[in-house]
């Protein structure tokens, strides 16, 4: 029996006076997969986040996620999901302790101070858990952000640039942390990156985004062989450039 898409939006839509950001976006994402969102700046990446987590109410559409209306009970999937982004910031005079206190707290993540040892570990932050959020560097920072995000052991996990401000040696061991919690926990993953190089590492599924609205979809792999290029990087650069014709052309094309 087919299971219920993990995220599942539909027709979505998101006006700021003339701004059309999002534009009538439509897109489902089964459980266990790893979703790459991309897109240039102002495509509709942080937008559609925002609306998925409920912090900004769609101006049209409908969202689902892990089978809960978002639009009206979005408390009943919140503890299920999380959230990083290196461009977010963690209460400054908090440390980082305090910070994921808070956070666990919200989350109702059960032996809390446990956990909160365990992920610091695992992230590789115990050595300035008492540190002040704001005292960290922009790598440290990062790698709070991630342990926060995964503080409560999330089913749906939304990544926006996870590995930005770190450098390459850190930035190849959390993508090897986030591909092994990935298998053991087969939680659905949204990741929104610039870096093309971990898109095709991480993701089984990509959607190119364009002006709020989906140009491309496929696998890492689909989309290379579809514009005939030799990797992700010359994918997007057709994309930026208006060398592709996207999902509207196509369809144009074959009702033509």
């Amino acid at each position: 029996m087919p299971q219920s898409p993990s995220i599942d939006v539909r027709h979505l839509r998101k006006v700021y006076g003339e701004i059309v950001a999002v534009d009538d976006l439509s897109f489902a994402v089964q459980p266990g997969t790893v979703l790459g969102l991309l897109g240039g700046n102002g495509a509709g990446k942080t937008t559609t986040i925002a609306m998925l987590l409920g912090l900004l109410e769609p101006t049209a559409g409908q969202i689902e996620v892990l089978g809960v209306d978002m639009l009206k009970r979005r408390y009943a999937a919140l503890p299920r999901m999380n959230f990083s982004s290196p461009y977010v910031d963690l209460p400054h005079r908090l440390t980082v302790r305090q910070n994921l206190a808070f956070y666990g707290r919200l989350y109702g993540v059960k032996n809390l101070s446990g956990r909160i040892e365990e992920i610091a570990r695992e992230m590789q932050v115990a050595e300035f858990l008492d540190r002040q959020a704001g005292k960290l560097s922009a790598g440290q920072k990062t790698r709070v952000a991630l342990a926060k995000a995964l503080i409560n052991r999330p089913e749906v996990l939304l990544l926006d640039e996870p590995t930005a401000s770190l450098d390459p040696d850190t930035a190849d061991w959390v993508r090897s942390y986030l591909e092994a919690y990935q298998r053991e926990t087969h939680a659905t993953i949204l990741l929104a990156s610039h870096n093309m190089g971990e898109v095709e590492r991480l993701c089984n599924d990509v959607i190119l985004l364009q002006a709020g609205r989906v140009f491309e979809r496929g696998s890492p792999r689909e989309l290379i062989e579809r514009f005939g290029r030799e990797d992700m990087e010359e994918v997007f650069l057709d994309m930026a450039r208006g060398r592709g014709r996207g999902l509207d052309g196509l369809r144009r094309e074959t009702n033509s």
